[in-house]
């Protein structure tokens, strides 16, 4: 969709942010802002060749002479809904534009090391007299405080310092990290939360604020249970690979000609799950009658329940647990994912004409029924908007 299409007025519409992050979680929280309909001028300094994520592939979009672009893969997935501006921060005119673009703008949003904008003059207590409406959001590796603030932050770093890694895997394996960066991601969401809750005083009082944001402090808020359980009883959470902590059976098992997920949430579940399965004795059995009882005899249940799933195909499974109404699925590949019915329905894979040509994206999971998402823009390629900004009036103004 080109930038000129008719939309809908988003949410957001007319809150402008000014973002100089980079990599996954700054922008994963300014798409997202993007996407409910805000104005996102990106920050890209023209020495390194823009975002680090540019150069995260193969794979890239290719453009009509199949010659990759630097559009990555990686940089399209957090980098729509934004218009790239190339400034070098380091000199006074690229500082004099960034002071320039924040007296326009609601939100400024950056994930230098704590003091790194300093130096450049550009750091929240050095614009905040300046531009007291500012909402002015730092997201960094262990945050401006603390005895760690001063230390880089990588998504696997915080997943290894915010103890989820000690969680993920198999039980006699080494610690896992998730398949994607999803302390970056979560910390991306946290921070939209944030901004917007920041957003909210603003309007009401007219003063901006600082939001301060870690990778580690959002990766132990989602521990959740698993965090809570620890806190209350001090005892070390082990690793399950696919098994729940609080509930069985909850959790992969191998079928006849691949695999099934089975999360068995309750007692009268457990005992249709076992007429399927020609185990209806077992749900009388004082070991396994109810889910404090299965928690504690989880191994000898297992080794029951698991052959006799294994003797299934994973659709005849599948379609019993929805008869039975006991919740089942599958374990898909990204292929059946993007191919699937639900994704259409949902519009949850999107195309976009960027500059090499069509390319493919995750859609926005966020279904408003007066506001809905749009996609105005395509990811763009490293300063593709700087002209149209530095040399307008307004440069936060959206073309015609």
């Amino acid at each position: 969709m080109a930038a000129s299409d008719m939309v809908p007025p988003g949410a957001l519409d007319g809150v402008k942010v000014l973002d100089l992050s980079r990599i996954l979680a700054g922008p994963t929280c300014t798409q997202l802002l993007g996407d409910l309909g805000a104005e996102v001028l990106k920050i890209e300094n023209p020495k390194a060749g823009g975002d680090d994520t540019r150069q995260w592939g193969p794979p890239y979009a290719l453009d009509a002479d199949g010659n990759p672009s630097d559009l990555s893969a990686y940089f399209m997935a957090a980098n729509r809904n934004k218009r790239s501006v190339a400034v070098d921060i380091t000199g006074e005119d690229g500082q004099a534009l960034i002071r320039q673009l924040a007296a326009q703008a609601d939100i400024l949003i950056e994930n230098f090391k704590p003091g790194g904008l300093a130096k450049y003059g550009l750091d929240y207590a050095s614009l905040k007299a300046d531009f007291p409406h500012l909402v002015y959001c730092s997201i960094s590796g262990y945050g401006q405080t603390g005895p760690n603030s001063h230390k880089p932050g990588y998504d696997l770093m915080a997943q290894g310092y915010g103890g989820i890694m000690s969680l993920t895997g198999e039980p006699e394996g080494a610690p896992m990290k998730a398949g994607v960066g999803i302390v970056d991601v979560m910390s991306g969401m946290y921070a939209t939360v944030g901004i917007l809750a920041a957003l909210r005083h603003r309007d009401r009082t007219g003063e901006g604020q600082q939001i301060d944001v870690a990778l580690v402090d959002s990766q132990i808020a989602w521990m959740i249970n698993e965090g809570v359980n620890y806190l209350t009883t001090g005892d070390l959470p082990q690793r399950r690979g696919n098994n729940h902590p609080n509930i069985v059976p909850y959790g992969v098992y191998g079928t006849a000609d691949g695999h099934v997920i089975l999360a068995v949430g309750n007692d009268s579940q457990f005992k249709r799950f076992l007429e399927f399965l020609n185990l209806t004795g077992l749900a009388e059995d004082p070991r396994f009658a109810t889910n404090p009882a299965r928690l504690e005899h989880r191994d000898a249940l297992e080794e029951i329940i698991a052959p006799a799933v294994q003797r299934h195909s994973t659709a005849g499974i599948i379609a019993a647990m929805e008869e039975r109404k006991v919740p089942a699925g599958p374990v898909q590949t990204l292929d059946q994912v993007f191919a699937s019915d639900q994704v259409a329905a949902r519009d949850m894979r999107i195309a976009m004409e960027a500059a090499p040509g069509e390319v493919h994206l995750i859609g926005n999971p966020l279904k408003l029924s007066r506001t809905p998402v749009s996609y105005r823009y395509p990811p763009p390629v490293c300063g593709a908007h700087t002209d149209e900004i530095t040399g307008a009036d307004n440069p936060f103004g959206t073309p015609e």
